[in-house]
Order: structure tokens, then sequence, then C-alpha cells
């Protein structure tokens, strides 16, 4: 079988995707990711792969690039995001990608446009060498998943799949279980009064942090149950606001809290048992989630999972699942009837980060390892 793999290009593509700024617009100097979606059209267009485009709002898209099969009915999907988070704080040049040390350098190159860039060029490849993959295979660069996941909502309106593949960074281990999040604020409602007569009002933030030592209570709590691929669920509080003067006792506090998933369990009955411990309590008030994304787990049975495996064996990479603690698109899928993996190059520790980075040697195994799910997967 001819393989048409020169592991050049996908490090070409990949410095000519973080060139493009593609900044999630929920972030500062946001725009949305349409100079990518069209500059990926033009890239397949000029390697006779077909294409469309799924709008979602103005500037704001999915791209699909898709190869017919061998059975029409089967339909496995590749998904990698084009938004990126912010660059505050960054200290290397976000946009002018370098090579050092066989690292490529710059915004978006770990989180995801690595493994969006090998995705494409397993695609490429196999229509440079004429063959017709077992199942119809699709490439989806995703909008707006640092945010919302409306890029994955709008793709996964009326779709059917039997497996998907998600690149996020997990240094090339298939991931088959991720955490969930459930995101929400809590107010404290008290009393403003001069500071120099404190009983005349009532303090919100002293009784926000009774509210703040019963989470971390609760936090503790959570360590006792453990999953084997994710360890235990997690609580944190984030961000906290109250007061307008040091001499005025404080009427209002508020406080965000962060609060990740098991598999075992749901966002809204999580919502609910943690909105019961201050159901009677005066001035306490929870408002409705910011966020909520279910866990993951894929089967160790499942297609994907081991067509994937047997694809790490084969490249000598490891064949031993993962969890990851962060959410992704891929439970999406899942949620959609799906059988999914997380499994891209890049290590999450360089992602968001100042100096985000990817291995390159990851980056090429990444186009390998895809295209070889793409040519056995029946």
């Amino acid at each position: 079988m001819t393989r048409t793999l020169d592991r050049s290009q996908v490090l070409t593509l990949l410095a000519e995707l973080v060139r493009i700024n593609s900044i999630n617009p929920a972030y500062a100097d946001g725009r949305p990711e349409a100079d990518v979606a069209y500059f990926l059209r033009d890239y397949f267009a000029r390697h006779t792969v077909e294409t469309f485009l799924q709008e979602i709002s103005p500037g704001r898209m999915n791209l699909v690039a898709h190869l017919a099969g061998r059975n029409p009915s089967r339909r496995l999907v590749f998904e990698a995001h084009m938004d990126t988070v912010g660059i505050t704080g960054m200290t290397i040049a976000p946009f002018e990608p370098s090579l050092s040390e066989g690292k490529l350098y710059g915004r978006g190159s770990c989180d995801t446009k690595a493994g969006l860039a090998a995705m494409v060029r397993a695609l490429i490849s196999i229509k440079q060498d004429a063959i017709v993959p077992p199942c119809e295979v699709w490439v989806v660069a995703a909008a707006d998943e640092e945010h919302a996941f409306t890029g994955a909502r709008r793709l996964l309106t009326g779709l059917t799949a039997v497996g998907a593949v998600v690149s996020e960074p997990t240094q090339m281990r298939v991931a088959t279980a991720s955490k969930g999040v459930l995101r929400w604020r809590i107010h404290c409602r008290g009393k403003a009064a001069h500071s120099s007569k404190p009983k005349l009002g009532r303090n919100a933030i002293v009784d926000m942090a009774r509210v703040i030592l019963t989470l971390e209570e609760e936090n503790q709590r959570l360590a006792s149950a453990e999953h084997p691929l994710l360890g235990h669920a997690t609580l944190s509080v984030g961000i906290i606001q109250g007061g307008q003067g040091v001499n005025v006792v404080p009427e209002h506090c508020a406080i965000e809290v962060d609060r990740r998933l098991l598999p075992s369990e749901t966002a809204g009955t999580v919502f609910e048992r943690y909105r019961a411990l201050w159901r009677a309590s005066r001035g306490v008030e929870f408002e409705l989630p910011m966020l909520e994304d279910e866990a993951m787990e894929t089967p160790q049975d499942a297609e994907i999972v081991q067509t994937a495996l047997n694809v790490c064996q084969n490249m000598g990479l490891s064949c031993n699942p993962i969890g990851v603690p962060f959410g992704t698109d891929a439970s999406k899928f899942n949620r959609a009837g799906i059988p999914t993996i997380i499994c891209g190059p890049g290590n999450i520790d360089q992602a968001h980060a100042a100096e985000e980075f990817v291995c390159c040697r990851e980056v090429e195994e990444a186009v390998d390892f895809y295209r070889n799910i793409m040519l056995t997967f029946v």
C-alpha cells in the first residue's frame, strides 16, 4: 500500500494555522473562527477533498471535510477545534510560530491546532493514495470549544456516526473518560451598616465564609470516592467578590464555584444537592449554573476504543487507556450516542500557557495514528 506521508507537511500546516488569530470571541481581542475555516476549505480544495461549512452565527462555523467509504452506512468522525484562548500574559509572540529543540511554539500549537493539522494531513494522504476507506470519514474543524461548545452542538444536530476521535492534548494516549464540569454563583445577602456599629447590620462576607468552609468540607468528602481512570471529583472556589468599603458592613458577597464531575454523577443532581444544603439558610441564594458539561466514559470494548488501541500497539504507543480531568467536545458526542475517544499530540500542561508549545514528534505520530484508524475501523 502506497503511503503519501511527508512529515514536514504537517508541521508546515500547523505553523500556518498558528499564524491565524482565532481567539474565541469570549476572550479579549477575540474574533470569529472564519479565517481558519476558509483557510482549511481552500487547503482541502487544493488537494481535491470535498468540504462544506456549517454556519453557527455570523463569522462562526464548522468546516467539514469528507471522504466516501466502502460502506456508506457507516461514518467515522475526527474532530478538533479551531478556536484558542486569549493571549494575555503570553511571553512569546502568539501568532509567530517558531521551532526550537523539537518543539513548535505559538498560541493554539498545543490546544489544539496540532491535532487538527494531523487529522487534515491524514485525510489528505488517503485521498492522495487513492484509497477508499472502509467507512465514510469526516474531519471536522469545530468552532467555540473554548467557551460554549456551540460548534459541537451544531455538528451533532441530526448527525449519525459509529465512532469519533476528538483531538485534545493527551500526549498520544487514548483517553476513554473525562470529567464533566458544573459552574455556578452563590450570593449571600446581608444588611449594610456603619462599621462602627456592626451589630446593626449583617455581614455578608462572614456569612459567605461559613458557606466556603462547608464547601471545603464537601471537597474533603469527595476525595473518598475514586474513579479508576479519573480519580475523585473536585470542587474549587475560584472567584469571590464582596464589600464596598472598609468602613461599611457588607450587604453582599458572591462566589463562583467550579465542580468537576465523575461519570457516575449528573450536573443537575449535583447542583440540587449543594443547593439543598442552604435551602433554609437566610440570605443564601444560588444562581442557575453558568456552565454544565457532563462527564464522559466510553466502554473499553467499544469498536473505536479497540481499533485505537490496536493502532497504538502496532505503532509502539501506550496501549493503556487513560482519563483526563478537563472538559472537551467529546462528551457531547457520547451524549449523542456516538462512542468517542480523546487522543491528540501535546501535553495539557502546555495548553493555555504563557509559552504554549507542542512536541513535533507527537504531531508527526498523530498523522499516522489518525490515518491508521481511518483505514482500519471497519
